[in-house]
């Protein structure tokens, strides 16, 4: 109280926004948020939008694409490690991957981080990690937004969103012209990418191991690092095969996995045939569903087992688009065919 009786003046870093700190950190992000700029960005950070030109992005008649998407409660491991620097790739790659599935080149990304205390380095390291992600993937990093909320999060926590937008010119968006005996073309994930991860944290509690310790199919790392590995970027290799001209679809394998993910680029009346002995099964995905119990239909629904993107080529470029990829440094597997009659059918076994 004042000398008067008058409540004192407050202030808002008093209610638990600091922002001058916030005005720090986007001085500090300014250097990696440039390093991705491209063809077509207008301005910097700092502006109450990000302005971008389709024409000198080099496009003529061009329909936007747009992708949202977070990271999932993979960012519950991350906050509880302190591992936090590869989540931002995660949120790039969640939103860019699902683009190029329609076509579409992406052009420019803004981030939202919320937390309750901002914690500059932190949220640093964060936004550093969408720039890398952002340089991986080709689009520019030209705007965001950072939320202290206070008695919103607990200390410590936060939570990312991300906005994605591409574009392709007139006529060239998938899927199209699937068919019957169109080859399906699987790209190699990293791991267990952002997906599943309230079941993977439920068996890891089971499994009586904590972050810290050693992970039990990769000695080189913690449990927590491995859970962590960033998902992969599949952006420029895709972009190089779709110069081929034989690319009739995209699938990225996210939540859903093979079996919910694929149906959605095989058009009405249309199913495919998957041998599951195609590709090998990655140790991660061995090891969740022993200490899980997980039947091999869970394990294909749930999480990606393997195969982070599925290519649908014309028989008669399958070989070109999949050295594509190659040349690209993409491992891809033969998994089967596009069929008559809807629903996927799996032969074989994972192992």
């Amino acid at each position: 109280m004042t000398e008067t009786g008058k409540p004192s003046g407050m202030t808002y870093a008093e209610a638990g926004v600091d922002i001058d700190a916030g005005n720090a950190l986007v001085e500090r992000i300014k250097p990696a948020a440039a390093a991705t700029r491209r063809p077509g960005v207008m301005s910097g950070l700092g502006g109450f939008g990000g302005l971008f030109d389709l024409g000198a992005a080099g496009f003529t008649d061009p329909i936007l694409v747009a992708a949202t998407d977070g990271v999932g409660t993979k960012l519950r491991i991350a906050i509880d490690t302190g591992l936090v620097d590869g989540v931002g790739v995660d949120l790039v790659a969640m939103c860019v991957n699902d683009l190029v599935c329609q076509g579409a080149e992406p052009l420019f990304f803004l981030d939202y981080f919320a937390t309750g205390k901002l914690d500059s380095e932190q949220a640093a390291r964060i936004i550093e990690g969408i720039a890398r992600g952002c340089a991986g993937a080709g689009c520019a990093l030209i705007g965001g937004e950072t939320a202290e909320m206070p008695g919103m999060y607990p200390a410590g926590d936060f939570d990312l969103a991300g906005f994605a937008i591409g574009a392709m010119e007139r006529g060239t968006d998938l899927p199209r012209g699937v068919a019957v005996g169109d080859v399906l073309i699987g790209l190699a994930s990293d791991g267990v990418h952002s997906n599943g991860y309230s079941l993977v944290r439920r068996i890891v509690e089971r499994s009586g191991l904590g972050w810290d310790d050693p992970c039990p199919w990769d000695g080189g790392r913690t449990l927590g690092a491995a859970l962590l590995a960033p998902t992969r970027l599949y952006v420029r290799p895709v972009l190089d095969a779709l110069k081929s001209d034989g690319v009739h679809g995209l699938a990225h394998i996210t939540g859903g996995g093979l079996t919910e993910n694929l149906p959605r680029v095989l058009p009405e009346g249309l199913g495919a045939g998957i041998d599951l002995g195609a590709w090998p099964l990655p140790p991660v995905f061995g090891w969740l569903a022993g200490q899980g119990g997980l039947t091999e239909a869970e394990l294909l629904k749930t999480f990606n087992a393997g195969i982070g993107m599925v290519v649908v080529a014309a028989p008669d470029s399958a070989d070109a688009v999949e050295a594509a990829l190659a040349e690209a440094g993409e491992t891809t597997h033969r998994l089967g065919h596009v069929t008559a009659g809807e629903g996927l059918r799996y032969t074989g076994r994972l192992a």
